[in-house]
């Protein structure tokens, strides 16, 4: 039960775009089409399950034991971007368009303050490794869900008639913050 809770505080109540505005660079940059932002969240969800889980055991067994937390942004950073380099040359073996879609997002999930204050966040709560595993499944799950939703949102709105002047970044800022006040109404359920 207790995994249940927080996964639905991660995905719904506690978002990482939605409620804390973390990761807010790849939900404006990447959102223009869903199968893109199916790509990215799917790099996102890889990159931040594992970071977690390792800069949990870094953090645990050297950082704390050597009494130097004080590397612990640092070392959260290099670890994020190893493993953001370890996606972008599986993306480029396995499926090129998607890679060539992603473009310039892909490296900068290396600076995606998500998957980082996701890791930091799991540590500061003191969860431990398991419960640090399913916050950072939970999170990944609501940056997807936002990121997707958000993707399909713009596509349809790419349809409408818009004014000129709201066309693009304008109306979807206005749909971000929508939706940012749709999951403040999740508030108080966990």
């Amino acid at each position: 039960m207790e995994y249940i809770l927080i996964i639905i505080s991660a995905v719904f109540v506690s978002n990482i775009v939605l409620n804390q505005f973390l990761g807010i660079c790849p939900f404006i940059g990447v959102s223009r089409k869903v199968e893109t932002a199916i790509g990215m969240t799917g790099a996102v969800t890889f990159v931040m399950v594992i970071a977690t889980l390792v800069t949990y055991l870094i953090y645990h067994s050297v950082l704390v034991p050597l009494d130097i937390v004080y590397m612990r942004t640092i070392t959260f950073i290099l670890v994020i971007a190893s493993l953001v380099q370890l996606v972008e040359i599986i993306l480029k073996k396995i499926s090129p368009p998607l890679y060539q879609a992603l473009g310039i997002f892909l490296p900068l999930i290396t600076t995606n303050c998500a998957v980082l204050g996701v890791a930091v966040l799991a540590v500061q709560k003191d969860f431990s490794l398991l419960e640090s595993t399913v916050f950072a499944i939970g999170n990944a799950i609501g940056f997807g869900l936002a990121l997707i939703t958000f993707s399909g949102i713009r596509e349809q709105l790419d349809l409408l008639n818009v004014p000129k002047r709201m066309k693009g970044v304008p109306i979807a800022f206005i749909v971000a913050g929508l939706m940012a006040l749709a999951f403040m109404g999740f508030a108080g359920i966990v």
